[in-house]
């Protein structure tokens, strides 16, 4: 394990600048491959789930609500745990924490893959959302606090850029190990790249941590937020199936709400919560995780039912259904970090009004994958135009949520930002099948599926046109003052203020 990083760190031996590492150094490209490999195997399993979905219910003889558990058992930790995560980090250190988070997941990856039932697996991925959320926010703030200020937007860029390869490639490694293995092989496949992460991490990662942070760990806003999301989404899953008025899901539609508002009450009057809701007194922060929250939310719904549609519908499968993904791979790999490069020089507002319209468009377009006709005819189309959107949107989203915040509450910001895009996902998987009809044994059905999946797609690409809609509206472009300015009549230095007084 290597020291700390404050103003100066050590990484293989040789002294960093207080400025701190380049982007092009060997250095910082380590750095960032634990990142993305960390980040990676979270992102990755979360996706490759998806194709596994039908093999799961046939072999498990469940419907669309189990399914849906094992989907939103592993959001809903995630999600609720995040910013406990980011503190952690911060507290105790980021490449501490991350290490425990990879060997965590590792950990609960074989336990599902390992699992006798539904209920088992279902259990096994609360463990691994558990392990995602520890590792999730530290990925990010590793770079933020590792790398020199110049190069944070490119090294974030790239980040982004992978992050979202695994998310596009999830599809193709889960619908390969199914079809040559089976769906618990796409559980066993974390187990050597956790290997590959925590060895680079030990290595390789230098370790930083805020040094303000001090106090006791904000145990009740965990068990707050926790309350607050299990109790919505125990609701919204369960209500169609066992009513509205049964005790339980009445139990979580009142705790909710109630958590919610305990949890911003304790948290404004500690000194070190875990919801730093003093971050949201930043407009431009407040602002990117609103986006966050429609165009994720828009995509946690659409892609949890695109891969069952080509499987039930399209008659894919799951290898071709994987395939069919491959186009988002191809374009997010091309230009994320481009992208990430783009906005770090003109601005992220453009990016982030018209990249998520560009990928509700292709949301849309996804309806015609019910249609009969050629995957080139009726899927292509929809699925690059989708990646172009996430293409544009992904680096300056994150970016500017992560510039918004202060350096020293890097692991905080990562948190919230993340736990933002998780919850929309999450709520998303839980709410999309009701509002759309899907529930009970016949939902599982071509004929039932394919309608409910076009309003489905409709509906998720109109939500992530609004989140372009709203950064429009709300996110501005970062002054960048010349190297040199005139106001007044006067020259004055490079600063985002008027001249001094005095003469000229």
């Amino acid at each position: 394990m290597g020291p700390t990083v404050t103003f100066a760190a050590q990484v293989s031996g040789s002294a960093l600048p207080a400025t701190g590492l380049s982007y092009s150094s060997a250095p910082g490209r380590w750095v960032l491959a634990a990142s993305v490999l960390g980040s990676g195997i979270a992102t990755l399993d979360a996706t490759v789930v998806g194709i596994a979905l039908p093999s799961i219910g046939r072999d498990f003889h469940v419907g669309v609500g189990a399914l849906q558990w094992v989907v939103t058992g592993y959001t809903l930790t995630l999600a609720a745990f995040l910013l406990l995560g980011g503190s952690l980090g911060d507290r105790y250190g980021r490449r501490r924490v991350f290490a425990v988070g990879v060997a965590s997941f590792a950990l609960a990856s074989a336990a599902c893959g390992l699992a006798p039932d539904a209920a088992a697996l279902i259990a096994a991925r609360l463990v691994q959302g558990v392990g995602g959320a520890l590792l999730t926010p530290a990925s990010l703030a590793m770079l933020e606090a590792s790398f020199a200020p110049a190069d944070r937007s490119r090294a974030i860029g790239a980040w982004s850029g992978l992050g979202g390869l695994a998310t596009a490639t999830g599809p193709l490694v889960g619908g390969y190990l199914i079809s040559a293995l089976s769906w618990r092989a796409v559980f066993f496949i974390n187990l050597p790249l956790s290997a590959v992460v925590l060895a680079v991490t030990a290595r390789h990662v230098p370790e930083s941590r805020d040094p303000a942070a001090a106090g006791r760990i904000d145990v009740p806003g965990a068990v707050l937020a926790t309350v607050l999301l299990s109790g919505l989404t125990f609701a919204l899953i369960e209500g169609p199936s066992s009513g509205w008025t049964s005790p339980l899901v009445l139990a979580g539609i009142i705790a909710a709400p109630a958590a919610g508002a305990a949890l911003i009450a304790v948290d404004r009057r500690k000194a070190n919560p875990m919801l730093p809701v003093g971050l949201f007194a930043v407009r431009q922060f407040s602002a990117a995780n609103a986006v966050t929250f429609f165009v994720y939310g828009a995509l946690g719904g659409a892609l949890f039912l695109l891969p069952v549609e080509l499987q039930v519908v399209k008659r894919y499968s799951a290898l071709a259904s994987g395939v069919a993904l491959l186009p988002v791979t191809a374009i997010m790999l091309a230009f994320s970090a481009r992208s990430g490069r783009l906005a770090a020089r003109l601005g992220p507002r453009a990016q982030m009004s018209i990249g998520p319209v560009v990928a509700g468009v292709g949301l849309a377009l996804l309806a015609r994958a019910t249609h009969p006709g050629s995957y080139a005819a009726v899927v292509l189309p929809a699925i690059a135009c989708f990646g172009a959107g996430l293409a544009i949107t992904v680096a300056p989203l994150t970016t500017t949520a992560m510039e918004a915040a202060p350096p020293e509450r890097a692991g905080a910001a990562s948190a919230v930002n993340n736990v933002v895009a998780r919850a929309a996902g999450l709520l998303a998987v839980a709410v999309l099948p009701v509002a759309i009809g899907l529930t009970g044994d016949e939902a599982l059905r071509a004929a039932t599926l394919a309608p409910a999946f076009q309003a489905a797609v409709l509906g998720s690409g109109a939500m992530c046109a609004l989140g372009g809609l709203l950064a429009a509206i709300t996110i501005t472009n970062p002054m960048r003052p010349p190297d040199v300015a005139r106001s007044a009549g006067r020259w004055h230095c490079a600063l985002a203020a008027p001249p001094a007084r005095g003469p000229a």
